[in-house]
C-alpha cells in the first residue's frame, strides 16, 4: 500500500500500485476459547457464518411449479409484451429479459410463455385469463409473494436457532453462526472446557481443527484466482489444503451442511430450487451466491477472498458503480478490485471524505452489518394503477375502484390467515390527474367479519366521489388503493370476532380511540405519505419507505415501453435508496470495522452541503 507522509501534502495518485499481503490482514484471526464459548460475539465473531439464498428464476419456478411442467422446459414470464423472468432453460437460447415475446419464441419455437395473473372486473381473485388487457386488467404478484413466504416459514423451521432476514422476493440473508457453534460444540466437545494447562486460559488458542471432506458440501472458490501464478495443487481435492484448514473453515463446513439440507427441503416441499453463498458476511455472501448458478452453494473461506475479489471489477459492486464508481475509476486510473488496493486509506480519505473506510473495507472484503429479521407485516398495504387510458367519466372510476379492491381483499385475507386478528385503521384513496399533483381521500375502515371486495370497494367509491368533486373533466391517469394503520390485537387478547357478541356491537367498528374515528379536516385530504409498500411496485412511482416521500418517473418517461419504463423506475429507486445510503455513511450511522484507525468524522449542521462519498449521490 501507498505510504503518505503528514509532512506532505498529498498529491494525485495515478495508476495501479503494488499490492501486498497485508491488503487482506484479517483472514486468519487467532480462534481461543474464549471465542466458542462466547455467546453474543456479533459480527465481530471470528467464527460467523452467512449465508445468502437466491431462489432460481423465481417467477418462472412459480409459474412451472403450477403449470406441472418438467424442469428442463424453457418457459419465460411476461407482462404484457415484456418479460419479467426467463427460466434457466430458456436462457439457454439466448433469451433474456430484454426480448420481446415474439423475438424470444423466434429463437425457441417450443418457448412456453405465460403471462402473470391479472385482476378484472368482477372476479375476487386473480386469473390466467385469454382476454388480457392493460386497459382493464391489472398485474397481480400475489402467487409469488405467497411462494415466498412459504419459502421464508421452511427456513424459520430448518434453522431455528439462525437469523433469518429476507432480502427481497427471492432472496434471503441467514445468520447460521449461532447453530453452528452449537453443532460445533456437539461434534468436538473438547471444545467445551478450557484445559487446566491452557497457557493463557480462555484465550488460548484452539488446538488443530480436524480436516474437512468439501465433496458433499457445494462449490468452493477456489483460492487462486485465473492467470496467478501458485504452486501446484489439486483444488477439487475432498481435503483440499488440509495444512491450512482453520477453524472457521470448519463453521463454513458446517454451514454448508444446513444450507444443503434446507434447500433440499425446499425442493422437496416446494419444487424451487435455490443458489446460496456461504461467507463470513453478508457482502461476501451476496457475491459468491452467483458463483456457480443455477442450483448450486458455494463456499468462500477466508483464505480465497482475495483471489475472488481482486480481479473483479469494482464497480459491478453494489453502491460502487454510478457516480461514485465513475469517480474512483477516474481518479486512479482504475478497474478492478485489485486496482484500488494499493490506494492507501489516507489517500482515499483525502480525495473523497472520511467515510471512505467504507469504500477500503468492502475492497478487503469487510462488512459488518447485521443480518436482522423483518417483521412479515407491514402497516399498510397499497395497489396502483397506472392508467394507459386516463379516466374521464366521474362513473368509469368505479371499475378500477373493484380491481384494485379484490387486490387488498385478496392480500389481506392472506395476511389474516397468519394474523386473525389483522385489520386496518384507514383505507386511502390516491389519485393523479394528467400532470397535476396527487391528491388523496382517507377514511377510517370499519371492521367487518369477512373480508370482501364489495366492502372495500364500497368505501373506496365514497371516496372517490368526495375527491373528484363536482369536477365535470377528471382526467385521471393514475389511481391507488391502500390501507394503513395495520394492527393486530396484542397476544394472549381475545380475537377479534370475540368482541361481537350481539348485534349492537357488531354494527360497531372495531375499538379504537375517539381521536382515530374523528378525523380532522386536514387529516380527510392529505398527501399519502406513510403509505409504505416493500412488495408491491407500480409500474411509474412509489414511495420510499424511509423517508415516506413519493416519487415518480418524469411525465416524459410515461410514454415509454414497459421494459424500458421498468428499468427507468428501477434506475431511479436505486439512485433514491443509494441517497439514503450515502447519507447513513456521511452520518456515520453504518457499523464499522472494529478497531479502525481514521480521523474523526466530522460534524455537519442541517443544511450543510454533502461532502465526501454522500456527494456522489443525488437525492431523486
Amino acid at each position: 500500500m501507498i505510504q503518505n507522509s503528514p509532512s506532505k501534502p498529498i498529491s494525485a495518485w495515478k495508476g495501479k500500485g503494488k499490492i501486498t499481503n497485508q491488503d487482506y490482514d484479517d483472514l486468519r484471526p487467532t480462534i481461543t476459547y474464549r471465542h466458542i464459548l462466547s455467546q453474543n460475539l456479533g459480527v465481530r465473531d471470528p467464527l460467523r457464518v452467512i449465508a445468502l439464498c437466491d431462489s432460481d428464476a423465481f417467477y418462472a419456478a412459480c409459474e412451472r411449479v403450477r403449470l406441472g411442467l418438467d424442469p428442463s422446459a424453457p418457459l419465460v414470464v411476461q407482462q404484457w409484451e415484456s418479460l419479467i423472468a426467463v427460466s434457466y432453460p430458456a436462457r439457454k437460447y439466448g433469451i433474456s429479459r430484454m426480448d420481446k415475446v415474439k423475438d424470444a419464441k423466434k429463437k425457441c419455437p417450443n418457448l412456453v410463455a405465460v403471462h402473470v395473473a391479472t385482476y378484472k372486473e368482477g372476479e375476487g381473485e386473480p386469473g390466467y385469463w385469454e382476454d388480457i388487457d392493460t386497459r382493464t386488467h391489472k398485474v397481480s404478484l400475489d402467487l409469488y409473494r405467497r411462494e415466498s413466504s412459504k419459502i421464508i416459514n421452511i427456513m424459520k423451521q430448518s434453522v431455528p436457532s439462525g437469523e433469518i432476514e429476507k432480502a427481497s422476493i427471492d432472496e434471503a440473508f441467514l445468520d447460521l453462526s449461532k447453530p453452528v457453534r452449537e453443532r460445533l460444540l456437539e461434534r468436538h466437545p473438547y471444545l467445551a472446557k478450557v484445559p487446566d494447562d491452557a497457557p493463557e486460559g480462555a484465550d488460548s488458542p484452539l488446538p488443530p481443527p480436524p480436516p474437512i471432506d468439501w465433496s458433499q458440501l457445494g462449490e468452493l472458490v477456489t483460492l487462486t484466482a485465473q492467470g496467478e501464478e501458485s504452486e501446484p495443487q489439486d483444488e477439487t481435492s475432498n481435503y483440499e489444503n488440509d495444512h491450512l484448514t482453520s477453524w472457521h473453515d470448519v463453521a463454513l463446513s458446517i454451514g454448508a451442511e444446513l444450507i444443503a439440507k434446507l434447500r433440499e427441503e425446499i425442493f422437496r416441499q416446494l419444487g424451487y430450487t435455490m443458489s446460496a453463498g456461504i461467507a463470513r458476511n453478508k457482502f461476501l455472501a451476496k457475491l459468491c451466491a452467483s458463483y456457480k448458478k443455477p442450483n448450486s452453494q458455494s463456499i468462500l473461506r477466508n483464505d480465497a477472498i482475495p483471489s475472488y475479489l481482486r480481479p473483479m471489477p469494482f464497480q459491478k459492486i453494489r453502491f460502487l458503480g454510478g457516480k461514485l464508481g465513475d469517480a474512483l475509476a477516474k481518479e486512479y486510473d482504475v478497474s478492478t478490485v485489485g486496482d484500488l488496493l494499493a490506494v492507501s486509506l489516507d489517500e482515499m480519505q483525502n480525495k473523497f471524505g472520511e467515510n471512505a473506510l467504507w469504500v477500503y473495507e468492502l475492497l478487503r472484503g469487510i462488512d459488518g452489518s447485521e443480518v436482522k429479521e423483518r417483521s412479515a407485516l407491514f402497516k399498510s398495504m397499497l395497489a396502483s394503477k397506472n392508467l394507459p387510458k386516463p379516466i374521464t367519466a366521474l362513473n368509469d372510476g368505479q371499475h378500477w375502484i373493484r380491481v384494485l379492491a379484490a387486490e387488498l381483499a385478496l392480500r389481506l385475507k392472506d395476511a389474516r390467515e397468519e394474523v386473525p386478528t389483522l385489520w386496518p385503521k384507514t383505507i386511502v384513496l390516491h389519485a393523479r390527474k394528467g400532470y397535476e399533483t396527487s391528491r388523496s381521500k382517507q377514511a377510517a375502515f370499519p371492521f367487518t367479519r369477512d373480508v370482501s371486495v364489495d366492502a372495500i370497494a364500497s368505501a373506496a367509491n365514497k371516496l372517490w366521489k368526495e375527491l373528484m368533486g363536482g369536477s365535470a373533466n377528471i382526467n385521471v391517469t393514475s389511481v391507488q388503493l391502500a390501507f394503513t394503520g395495520i394492527e393486530a390485537t396484542e397476544t394472549g387478547q381475545q380475537s377479534i370476532d370475540a368482541f361481537f357478541t350481539t348485534k349492537d356491537v357488531q354494527r360497531q367498528p372495531l375499538k379504537r380511540s375517539r381521536d382515530n374515528e374523528k378525523l380532522s379536516p386536514k387529516r380527510a385530504e392529505c398527501d399519502v405519505r406513510d403509505v409504505q409498500e416493500k412488495k408491491e411496485r407500480s409500474r411509474t412511482s412509489f414511495v420510499c419507505d424511509r423517508c415516506q416521500i413519493h416519487l415518480a418517473l418524469r411525465d416524459d418517461q410515461l410514454d415509454l415501453s414497459d421494459d424500458e419504463r421498468a428499468r427507468a423506475l428501477a434506475t431511479l429507486r436505486q439512485e433514491h435508496q443509494d441517497f439514503h445510503f450515502a447519507q447513513d455513511l456521511e452520518n456515520g450511522s453504518l457499523p464499522q470495522r472494529t478497531g479502525s484507525t481514521s480521523r474523526p468524522a466530522s460534524k455537519r449542521g442541517r443544511g450543510a452541503k454533502s461532502r465526501g462519498i454522500a456527494r456522489f449521490f443525488g437525492k431523486k
